[in-house]
């Protein structure tokens, strides 16, 4: 039997954590977090998986955000019936409606089945990069070398957990808030559910990998940090382009 997970009651007179139920809200988190990494920070992670952002009509952007609603359509369940993929969206009150500000995207990982959503052994299949680069095996060649180096540390940890009691933990895939929405403590309320989430599915560790701008946030929410930015292994032709600095980090299991 599935355990639906209870909706956040607001948080603040006007700020709610919610989950999500419906692909319009999705939408709407994909469009925050265009704003926040494509925009404003140029993420170039971001950037390369989601290369049809800043174009309109079914070929761009539709197209970019319809990955993101698949992803959120194609979420598990443990055999607790708890949802191993939660996406959340941070809505503030507008005329005559919500406004989803922000989005953040909790995976429970575990190698032992029934625990978690197990970790990619590909990351060109996982992410699609065959659909989203077709005929373009440099980029594909690419992209794959740089996402097994971003989740190298990530995979280290959940196969780690894998003798442990819970062997499972629960990892912050993405929090973005649009930039119009910022500076209003939202990340921090979306980072907070996650660890709370954590906490109640038997004091799950909670980890992430950091941007720059995200690492304050999570520091003050407990997170601390293993070791030094990611070391992106590329093949030569690829050394000089840009690649955004990331951080592992990580609670314990106290937090």
């Amino acid at each position: 039997m599935r355990h639906e997970t209870t909706l956040a009651k607001p948080t603040e007179e006007e700020l709610w954590i919610e989950v999500i139920e419906k692909p319009e809200d999705v939408i709407a988190g994909f469009d925050c977090a265009a704003n926040a990494f494509g925009k404003q920070t140029h993420d170039a992670i971001w950037i390369a998986t989601n290369p049809e952002w800043d174009k309109d009509g079914p070929d761009g952007r539709t197209r970019a955000a319809a990955r993101l609603v698949e992803q959120w359509r194609r979420t598990t369940y443990d055999s607790d019936g708890n949802a191993n993929t939660i996406f959340l969206k941070a809505t503030l009150p507008g005329e005559g409606r919500r406004i989803v500000a922000g989005i953040a995207i909790w995976t429970q990982f575990s190698m032992v089945e029934g625990r978690g959503a197990r970790p990619p052994d590909d990351p060109i299949e996982t992410l699609g990069l065959e659909k989203i680069y077709p005929d373009d095996e440099v980029e594909q060649r690419y992209l794959g070398q740089l996402f097994r180096s971003f989740l190298k540390r990530r995979g280290e940890v959940i196969r780690e957990k894998e003798a442990s009691q819970p062997p499972s933990l629960m990892h912050l895939e993405l929090c973005a808030v649009d930039p119009a929405y910022q500076r209003k403590g939202i990340a921090s309320k979306l980072v907070q559910w996650g660890l709370d989430e954590a906490r109640r599915r038997g004091g799950l560790e909670a980890t992430t990998e950091a941007s720059s701008m995200g690492r304050l946030v999570y520091k003050r929410l407990g997170f601390y940090p293993e070791g030094p930015d990611v070391n992106y292994h590329v093949d030569d032709e690829f050394m000089s382009r840009e690649r955004p600095p990331n951080l592992f980090m990580r609670t314990g299991t106290s937090h």
